[in-house]
Order: structure tokens, then sequence, then C-alpha cells
């Protein structure tokens, strides 16, 4: 006979990890008489990493219920198409890894190949120009996608950017509004079941003693559970990501409102900026032991195209991730779980993954282990894909100007990503992926991109003559075009749907 069921939550831990947690199980577990209560103290910060998201985003918030304009209202959010690259492969560079594929397939051999074709034939055209994403961020356009699948302007994803602290409070009220209890407190001690060596209780610097059958740990890098009463372990990769500080501030708004992350790289790491409706965030992610905390800061500050809104806050972090997610009966999402730096906009989307999991293979209370197998071994595969993606912008690279940039030209790498460039470079075959958040034309923008080029391509891309083929990117090229010329103004688009903020309370574009 089974355990029966569930009836008690604690998610241990606000911020975005925390109320995102909240509010998905709020949703989820409606009508099944589980109660969930999520302990946070106002004492203790959140990291407020994520600001810019990925468009996956958009299902998690649609299960919810929530309405688009209402959210970008609440979190002064922006539109984006996808992330501009700057002085990766070579100083000077620059591309978009766009939230979209690169033209219509033909004769069912993605676009690219035939690009890649076209390119030896002579032809001097971009594969940007056939993207409307990309081309559309240019030019700092944004729409939806159209609803005709038949036309250019639905062939794209999109995402947002916006302030992250306001989103957990926009989802505290939506969770709070469902059934979910906020206590107040600090958690000073973790009582664990002797005989089952689970979390029994924790308790709060008043006294009060909270008990629950699951426990989801949100505490953030402490990993208070996870780590702290139940020594979960952690894989350090820093060998293979050793950048270890951020240091972030914001600033005014300055020039068009791009739908668009911007990330440079710089001597010793790299340099965010995302423009939100009332502000841009931006931050430095580097490696210690290339360049001291003064002068990233200084690098940061030197680097900004506006003043300031406040004193730079720092950040120290260590790549990898919890050896278990879930063990007896914890599950780490979020920060708690792991961090792999803020470089594709990936931190918020791993919370994604946590939920979903967790509510895929929701227990009872026997917490059978190969549920909390198969959730461990799903959430590693996640973990280690967006891992080896990261890592190929650091090494698809041609400087060697500084110290680490000749550091990851000499790494050896795992063999996952070896094996995946192996195959790029030989035929222009992105191997895909069961389990992974990125799809083969997201690894195909940062190989382009970064001058990772192939000695061949798919054979099927010969079935057309040079002629017929020109003469169909050229009116790929037009179509793109043309749809973008269509397209209104990002932040023009942001106020006409009602979907504005204080951006509402500015003058509007010239």
């Amino acid at each position: 006979m089974r355990e029966p069921m569930i009836r008690r939550v604690c998610i241990v831990g606000g911020g975005t990890a925390g109320w995102m947690t909240a509010a998905a199980l709020a949703n989820k577990l409606n009508g099944l008489s589980i109660a969930v209560t999520l302990i946070e103290s106002s004492e203790i910060g959140t990291v407020g990493v994520g600001e810019a998201t990925l468009p996956h985003i958009r299902a998690f918030n649609k299960t919810l219920g929530i309405d688009e304009r209402d959210l970008m209202r609440a979190t002064e959010a922006t539109f984006k198409l996808g992330i501009e690259f700057r002085d990766w492969g070579k100083i000077g560079d620059r591309y978009i890894h766009p939230f979209g594929d690169y033209g219509p397939a033909v004769n069912g051999v993605p676009f690219y190949h035939h690009w890649l074709r076209l390119k030896s034939l002579g032809d001097t055209s971009r594969l940007d120009d056939y993207s409307f994403p990309i081309v559309a961020a240019e030019q700092n356009r944004f729409r939806h996608p159209a609803a005709e699948h038949d036309r250019i302007e639905s062939t794209f994803g999109y995402a947002y950017q916006f302030d992250a602290s306001l989103y957990a409070a926009f989802l505290r009220r939506y969770a709070e509004a469902n059934g979910v209890t906020r206590l107040e407190g600090k958690i000073v001690d973790t009582a664990l079941d002797g005989e089952s060596g689970h979390v029994r209780s924790v308790t709060l610097a008043d006294g009060r003693e909270v008990s629950a059958d699951l426990f989801v740990d949100c505490s953030g890098f402490r990993g208070l559970l996870i780590e702290g009463a139940l020594a979960s372990g952690y894989d350090d990769w820093s060998h293979w990501l050793p950048c270890n500080r951020a240091v972030a501030v914001p600033t005014a708004s300055a020039g068009p409102l791009g739908p668009y992350t911007r990330a440079t790289a710089r001597t010793a790491g790299w340099q965010w900026r995302i423009p939100l409706q009332h502000r841009v965030g931006n931050g430095h992610v580097y490696c210690s032991s290339f360049i001291s905390d003064d002068d990233a800061t200084r690098q940061l500050v030197e680097n900004l195209d506006a003043p300031m809104q406040a004193e730079p806050r720092q950040l120290r972090f260590t790549t990898g991730r919890r050896r278990d997610f879930w063990k007896a009966n914890v599950v780490a999402i979020g920060l708690a779980g792991g961090f792999l730096e803020p470089l594709e906009s990936t931190s918020i989307h791993l919370i994604q993954d946590g939920i979903t999991e967790l509510l895929a293979l929701f227990p009872d209370r026997g917490f059978d282990a190969s549920d909390i197998v198969e959730y461990n071994r799903r959430m590693s595969l996640h973990y280690e894909r967006v891992r080896d993606f990261l890592l190929l912008h650091y090494v698809a690279t041609q400087r060697d100007d500084s110290e680490m940039w000749r550091h990851f030209r000499a790494l050896t790498l795992p063999d996952s990503l070896r094996e995946k460039i192996e195959a790029w470079q030989t035929r222009a075959y992105v191997v895909p992926y069961e389990f992974g958040l990125f799809l083969p034309p997201s690894w195909v923008a940062v190989m382009l991109g970064q001058n990772l080029m192939p000695t061949g391509y798919d054979p099927r891309a010969r079935s057309m003559g040079d002629n017929a083929l020109a003469a169909r990117a050229s009116a790929i090229r037009q179509e793109v075009a043309a749809a973008v010329r269509g397209t209104p103004d990002h932040a023009d688009y942001i106020r006409r749907s009602a979907a504005a903020g204080s951006l509402a309370q500015r003058a509007p574009a010239a």
C-alpha cells in the first residue's frame, strides 16, 4: 500500500525561484488539498539575476493564465528577439543569436546549408539577412508573430526583458491569491528524521517550527537544505566556466529601445546590457583569476552609455551544479541547484525546468527512489547541455589578446562539446538533443557568428541549380526586408499595445 498523498509543501526562500515555484504549485495542485507555504526573510536579499529571459517563459506564464500586458506593465518589461554578441570571435565582430530559424527549409534541408553552398559560389549575402528576428532587432522593431504559418513574420519566437524583483513580486501576488501562505522569518535550524534522513521541519528565529512532507530549496547559493542539511555535494565546473564574479549597476535609458540583450566580450569576461522600460540593466561577468574586482568595476563603469542610478553591486558564485538536485524529501530549484552564469539568459529557464520536472514526477509520501533518480538524470542533462552551449562561446574564438582568451584556446573540452564541434566542422551537422534547451539554429548562430566555418555542407543542398537557388535566396531576403519595413518601432509597439509601465510616461520616439 502506497503512502498517502503529500499534504504540506514548504518552499524555503523567495525571489524569482521561490515565487515561480509557489505560483506553479498553486496552479497545478489546485483542488488536491495540498497546503503550500513559502518562507522568506526580508533580512536576506535576493540575487536578482535573470532580467533577460528565453521564449519558454511565455508557456510558463500562459499556463498560469497571466495576461502578457499585465505582466509587462507590472515588471517594466520590453520584448526580446535575441541576444547580440560583440567582440566574441574577433574584436570588431558582431552577430545576433535570434529566437528563430534562418529562412525556410528548401527540399527538406535547413536553409543554412543552402547558404553555405551559395557562399562557396561567391554569394556575399549575410545569413542574418534571411532571419526576420535579426533584421527586426537590428532596426529596433517588434511585432508579435503572425498567426498565418505561411508568412515570414510567423517564423520566430520572443521573450521578455524585465525587472526580476518586480517579476517575483508579481508572482507573489498571484501565488498568495491562489492559496499560498507566506511566512516572514529567518531559518536558524533544521530537524532531520533519524530513521529516513528526511527533513522533518525548519525552525525560525522567533521559535516557530514549520513541518512539511516535501521541501523545495530556493535559498540561493547557500543551498540551506540541499547542502546545509543534506550535504548533496557540488560539481564545480570552474575549470570549464571560470567566470566567478559579477558587478551589476542600473543606468538611465539611452538611445533607441532595442528588442534584444547585448553581451560584449571583455579581456577577462563580458558585459551585459538589458534595456527595460524604466532603466537599463548592466553588468560585468568576470574571472577573478584574470582581473581584480576594482579593475572589473572600472571597466564596467567606463563602458556604460548613460548615468548610473545606483552604486555597483558585486556578486560571487561558483559555476556548477548539485550532485543531487533532489535528495530525500528536498528538491533544489534555482541557484540552490546550480548556476552557469547569465551569458545566454538561462537562469530563469533552469528554474522553469526544475519546476516542470518536479510537477511531472510529483511524489507521494513514499518518495519512490526511481522518481528521484529520473529527476536528477533529467536535470543533470539540462545543466550539462547548457554548460556546453555557454562554453562554445568562449572556445569558438580567434582572440588571444588576454590571459583569459589564451586560457580558453588551450582548454580541453568536455567530450559532449568536442563531438558537437567536430560534427559541425566536417559537414555543418548539428547533433540534435532529446533533452536540451538550445535547438540547432542556436548552435548555428554561435558557430557561424564566431567564425567557426565548416568544411562542407549537406550534399542534398545541391538539389537545385545555381541560378534557381540564387533566385530563391533573393526572394527570401526580399520577403524578410519587406516584412521588417512593415513592423512597428519597438517602443511605439509597447505603448500602443497598452503594455507600457513607466514607458508610457516618456515621450514617444521621434
